[in-house]
């Protein structure tokens, strides 16, 4: 085996059994003699093999020489992974290439119980694989010895500093022997990956990038499906019944769309489990067991649940939500096509979102198909399709099938059997959905995003011609209820409009704003699938209404509404009558010569005067005092009358009066 050349016997016999023939590019190149004993930073195609390639490469610096190894005591090498799913699947990997070593591999991932993984260190072991929260707490317990440590690997470290594990990264690498070996694997190397490596690597690292980086997704075909914004769902189900992939995954932005998505495939009859973060440890764990045993076919993750699960069989990848960069479009699409097999990974492009996806897919360096989602009758004639090559159909008939058949035939004849066989075999899929028709050519790119395809020899994708604007050609005027006063602009009336009603931003002529409405042309051409698109209503997004307008609208005089009143001085018929006095009256008039231009509402009394001139007022107010009040001779006191009534003596109906004073 001069493929194997190099590797340690016990490593290279495990290969074999395996069924491994020959190895990848990264496998090979971790075997290279100048390598030996060198820190590394290895940048690979996600799914080449970076688990066994590691693997082989630490194996005679751990082993020193031996056929196999001895007791296990204080860890000799650390594998870091960035998710729990990742890390025990590192640690199966490592398994079964180090299981004729006698190696002991250890788990210290967040979620499982500490306790455990404690004890399973104070036993001892040979290799440590964990997450870096769960490693770095066990390092401040004092549970896991860095002394002995001879290798640290870094699977995906790209991923684990976007999550943000730089900090704990920095303080393992900082408890470990300076003489370790720092292996770095990675899918890119961003700068914040080289800056780590200068500081915690040696001087004389290798840097490897294999060929099978620079050829990335040879064995992915990459499919980007234009569909409208509210058939993502639906053409999502046409897909997975169109392709039928024997396992299938499917990328959601956030957890709520996971559940929403996981709900809707449940009712439509599709094998489905959720992959997400606030699912437990053991939920996670049972959902990828049912992946790979077949109780369930789709996987509905987030990006940060399915960072580097490998589930074998992998067929297709449907991205349910448009990833962030283009990185994350590789991580997830390197879930399929791995090891030599063939996948598919498919981008659901809603129409206003055509720009954004060119962006990513230009960035990943990946020239995709451009084309529609299956529809209802394609999917149907994939079915009858799969039916005709159905390999039961091949089979002959057994013993005890022959007298069934006979009796079948008998009865039914083979015209109705034939036509049961077809029912049963539709009826256990689910139906596909009807999609909207999306009238946007796929085949043809953006103008705004055309670059220069020279410099690679790639030939330019053909678009339509610029044209100038008064060359538009024939267009009718619309008219929306919304214009300057509802801060409506062209940057979000032109995407509401190809949206809406279904046409190009090319399809749009001239939009002319005004205070309460727009005026909007449209070619002739894509008047029909205008009307049409946004219904009888005619309406659009936010409510506003469209309006057909007959001819060329006149754009010089606002409407009656929104004319702005002149002042009265300047309107036409200002001398048609006679001007209003300023002052109603001569005592404004005075007031504003002391107070200011302003008249005051109310004019002041008859007698009042400035503040200096008034009198000096008393200590009761603005009344005189009492003893400065005139006598009033109309009211004298009274003496003629007695106090009392003088009517008679008092009797029975009479009380007695009130004796009073004297007046003398």
């Amino acid at each position: 085996m001069t493929n194997f050349d190099g590797i340690v016997p016990a490593i290279a016999e495990a290969l074999l059994k395996r069924g491994y023939e020959t190895l990848t590019p990264v496998q090979q190149a971790m075997l290279s003699p100048d390598l030996e004993g060198q820190d590394a930073l290895v940048s690979a195609q996600t799914g080449s093999g970076k688990t066994v390639a590691f693997g082989i490469a630490m194996a005679s610096g751990l082993l020193d020489g031996q056929a196999r190894f001895g007791r296990a005591g204080f860890p000799l090498a650390l594998a870091i992974a960035p998710t729990r799913e990742l890390a025990l699947q590192v640690k199966r990997e490592l398994e079964w290439l180090y299981e004729m070593t006698g190696a002991i591999i250890a788990s210290c991932v967040g979620g499982m119980d500490i306790r455990n993984e404690r004890r399973a260190l104070e036993r001892g072991a040979h290799i440590v694989v964990g997450t870096p929260g769960r490693l770095r707490d066990h390092i401040t317990r004092g549970a896991l010895d860095m002394s002995e440590i001879r290798a640290v690997v870094l699977d995906e470290a790209d991923e684990m500093l976007d999550l943000g594990f730089r900090e704990d990264l920095e303080f393992i690498l900082e408890q470990a022997p300076e003489d370790r070996r720092t292996l770095m694997f990675s899918a890119t190397v961003p700068r914040a990956i080289a800056d780590l490596a200068r500081s915690y690597q040696k001087a004389d690292a290798r840097r490897i990038e294999t060929a099978a980086e620079k050829k990335q997704h040879v064995d992915i075909e990459y499919r980007a499906l234009m569909v409208s914004p509210s058939d993502k769902e639906n053409a999502i189900i046409n897909m997975l019944r169109f392709y039928e992939a024997r396992n299938a995954i499917v990328f959601c932005s956030t957890r709520a769309n996971v559940n929403h998505l996981t709900a809707r495939l449940h009712n439509r009859g599709f094998s489905v489990v959720a992959l997400s973060g606030e699912l437990s440890q053991n939920e996670r764990t049972h959902a990828l067991q049912a992946m790979r045993d077949g109780r369930a076919r789709v996987c509905i993750a987030t990006d940060v649940a399915a960072r580097g699960i490998d589930l074998p069989g992998l067929e297709l990848v449907i991205h349910a939500d448009l990833p962030t960069n283009s990185e994350t479009l590789l991580h997830r699409s390197g879930r399929t096509g791995r090891a030599g097999n063939k996948g598919v990974s498919a981008l659901v492009v809603p129409v206003n979102l055509r720009r954004k996806a060119e962006r990513l897919l230009d960035g990943a360096n990946v020239r995709p198909t451009w084309a529609l989602p299956p529809t209802a009758d394609e999917v149907l004639a994939r079915d009858d399709e799969r039916l005709l090559a159905e390999a039961t159909l091949a089979d002959p008939v057994g013993e005890d099938e022959a007298a069934m058949v006979e009796r079948l035939l008998a009865e039914h004849g083979a015209e109705k059997l034939a036509a049961a066989f077809i029912r049963n075999y539709r009826a256990s899929r689910s139906a596909p959905e009807d999609l909207v028709p999306v009238t946007v050519d796929p085949q043809k790119r953006p103008r705004r995003d055309r670059e220069d395809f020279a410099s690679d020899g790639r030939e330019a994708p053909p678009h339509r011609e610029s044209r100038p604007r008064d060359a538009f050609g024939p267009s009718r005027w619309f008219s929306l209820s919304v214009g300057r006063r509802q801060n409506a602009e062209p940057r979000w009336l032109i995407p509401m409009l190809c949206r809406n009603g279904q046409i190009t931003k090319a399809e749009i002529g001239a939009i002319k704003m005004q205070p309460e409405e727009t005026f909007v042309e449209i070619a002739e051409d894509g008047v029909d699938q205008f009307l049409a698109a946004i219904g009888p209503n005619k309406t659009l997004d936010r409510g506003i209404q469209v309006r057909p307008v007959k001819g060329m609208p006149d754009f010089s005089a606002p409407p009656k509404a929104t004319r702005e009143r002149k002042p009265y001085g300047e309107r036409a018929d200002a001398g048609a009558r006679p001007s209003r006095p300023r002052f109603k009256d001569d005592m404004q008039k005075a007031d504003a010569e002391v107070w200011g231009d302003a008249p005051r509402a109310k004019p002041r009394r008859d007698d009042w005067k400035p503040k200096g001139e008034r009198p000096a007022r008393s200590f009761t107010g603005d009344k005189p005092a009492k003893s400065d009040r005139p006598f009033k001779a109309d009211k004298p006191f009274r003496t003629d009358k007695p106090r009392f009534d003088d009517r008679g003596p008092a009797g029975a109906d009479r009380k007695k009066p009130r004796k009073g004073k004297s007046n003398g």
